[in-house]
């Protein structure tokens, strides 16, 4: 089958030749050279960072498009109000003529690939086709790729998907660094047959397939179908003093903190923290009754700005060799660096578009959204269990948005259901991760906005029946975040960071029925918080619930609810009707 389909896409896209990747370190460092010789990678110094390159894309090439992102199901309203939707007999011909040619003067590669660990039963594979170099090395790091895949996968499904830059080569044209076709971009998903096809981007998730293309759009519908979840989750292992580990689940939209906390350095003593994943989660229940979950991917594609040995010094330390850097800037002596990170700025920077930076220009060395991709087993704090294949199992489930008010540091729901209404209505100021303007409030129910592969009123009712599988004592249990609040001044109320780890340590205790709290309007809040050792943290704001703020936050979600129509589950509006009436 695998066979069939390759040469068919061989045929339709009428590359130069055909590369079926088997990832080795002799095939990675034959196309990093390549990449190298042509431009589009810079080395950086062997002595400080071995094996590592700097490169730069095209300027409005810089991160997903979800203007151009499509669910193409036989029924508009299984794509459901979230998703862009077009027929699929009529996108898939409109492919076929954008594709054909496509890959002219090109190498066509092949990559077999597996999402999740791959002795897993919970594992998935997948093969993507691509023109792109650039999509194989970071494929190489971001999924189990190459001949062991290729090897698993003899005769059982797999989720094809086709990428091209869009920049078919004429004889004697000069490539460009950074191929793509800005003006003509496509990311489409066909979730009833399984298949992905991408064209015109280069970048992050609208080209590595194997991440939110597969691991979420495609996954949550084959979650629905078979009973689990495919989630935009980090998932990590917090160990107490006493020896005793749990396991937390934590879904925030992008660039709001998920890697730092996947990878928190506690500064609260006796307590360890490992990380398991930063961004997917795939998640079923065992035979015992518990929710498990493993991450499909093997490798971090994580945004640099703002990281330091400070802020991560677990993702810092990660990065030390073996990495690709995407859009941060580059320093003279061929280092990178970014803002946020440690020390003053270089002088003679290179900025993220491949110019000598101006630091009173008034614009960012690197750019916001710029990336690290790197393997995950480089992280001193990759925990051992995270290769397991029954997975991990799953405590609490934490949800979290960036909000400056209202939203309290922590609380705890009341029960599945009630958890379940607060993944729906999870709302974030916006980051640079997706295309538009940035800092301005959007819905994103369980941080699966751009991700979710059907009608988000179905993904809804997919959790409700969920927490029916298992006794409730055996569900996890669910918490809403907010690190972000502010004062009066801007100021950020909450320390953040290695901090967190006394929230988190509070809801390991509350697992362990030993936590203390009250019961308020939105849930239960804690009776007390470790905050030993902090300085000008005013608790009693942080946990403050304002019923004004509130009441203005249930007519907005009420408002927000009628996008679902008669797909909103009827317990959706109770919770919310039954918070009005608790305020």
């Amino acid at each position: 089958m695998m066979k069939s389909w390759v040469e068919k896409i061989s045929a339709l896209c009428l590359p130069a030749r055909v590369h079926v990747c088997d990832g080795s370190e002799e095939e990675a460092a034959t196309i990093a050279s390549e990449m190298v010789e042509r431009g589009t990678f810079v080395p950086l110094e062997a002595k400080k960072r071995p094996h590592s390159f700097w490169c730069h894309s095209h300027p409005d090439d810089v991160a997903r498009v979800e203007e151009n992102t499509f669910i193409c199901s036989k029924k508009k309203e299984d794509a459901g109000p979230t998703n862009n939707w077009k027929d699929p007999t009529e996108m898939y011909a409109m492919l076929q003529t954008l594709f054909h040619g496509c890959m002219t003067g090109r190498t066509m590669y092949v990559i077999p690939y597996c999402m999740g660990p791959l002795s897993s039963p919970l594992a998935r594979f997948g093969v993507e086709i691509t023109d792109s170099p650039y999509v194989v090395l970071n494929m190489r790091l971001m999924t189990r790729m190459g001949n062991e895949a290729l090897k698993l996968m003899q005769g059982k499904p797999f989720v094809p998907g086709v990428h091209s830059v869009g920049m078919p080569l004429k004889e004697g044209q000069k490539d460009s660094p950074w191929p793509c076709n800005p003006g003509n971009r496509w990311i489409v998903h066909f979730p009833g047959e399984r298949s992905i096809w991408s064209y015109g981007s280069g970048y992050g998730g609208n080209a590595l397939l194997g991440k939110k293309c597969f691991s979420l759009r495609i996954a949550s519908a084959i979650g629905r179908d078979e009973g689990w979840l495919a989630e935009h989750m980090l998932i990590l292992g917090i160990t107490n003093p006493q020896g005793e580990k749990k396991y937390i689940a934590a879904a925030f939209p992008s660039a709001c903190g998920k890697t730092n906390l996947a990878m928190l350095t506690p500064t609260i003593p006796g307590w360890k923290i490992e990380t398991v994943g930063d961004d997917i989660a795939w998640m079923r229940f065992g035979a015992d009754g518990r929710l498990y979950a493993i991450n499909p991917e093997a490798g971090y594609f994580g945004v640099a700005p703002g990281t330091s040995m400070k802020t991560n010094p677990n993702a810092m330390r990660t990065i030390a060799k073996n990495t690709i850097f995407t859009n941060v800037a580059l320093t003279k002596d061929k280092d990178v660096w970014w803002e946020g990170m440690d020390g003053s700025f270089p002088e003679g920077l290179t900025s993220w578009l491949g110019t000598p930076w101006d630091k009173g220009a008034g614009k960012p060395a690197a750019h916001p959204n710029s990336r690290f991709t790197v393997s995950s087993r480089q992280c001193p704090i990759y925990d051992k269990t995270a290769e397991a294949p029954e997975g991990v199992p799953i405590s609490a489930i934490i949800f979290g948005g960036r909000r400056s008010s209202t939203l309290p540091l922590v609380f705890e729901s009341f029960d599945w259901a009630h958890g379940v209404f607060l993944g729906a209505s999870v709302s974030s100021e916006t980051t640079a991760a997706a295309k538009g303007e940035v800092g301005k409030l959007r819905h994103d129910p369980f941080a699966m906005l751009p991700f979710c592969g059907y009608h988000m009123g179905d993904y809804f009712a997919h959790w409700l029946e969920m927490g029916k599988k298992t006794a409730p004592d055996k569900l996890p249990r669910i918490y809403h975040v907010n690190w972000f609040l502010k004062d009066a001044n801007g100021k950020f109320l909450w320390p953040g960071f290695g901090e967190n780890a006394r929230v988190l340590q509070w809801i390991f205790e509350r697992t362990s029925q030993r936590g203390s709290a009250h019961k308020t309007a939105i849930g239960y809040l804690p009776d007390a918080l470790n905050v030993q050792g902090l300085e000008s943290v005013n608790l009693k704001t942080l946990l403050t619930v304002d019923r004004d703020a509130w009441r203005k936050e249930c007519e907005e979600l009420s408002e927000y609810f009628q996008l679902f129509g008669e797909k909103l589950p009827k317990v959706i509006a109770e919770q919310l009707d039954a918070l009005r009436e608790r305020l």
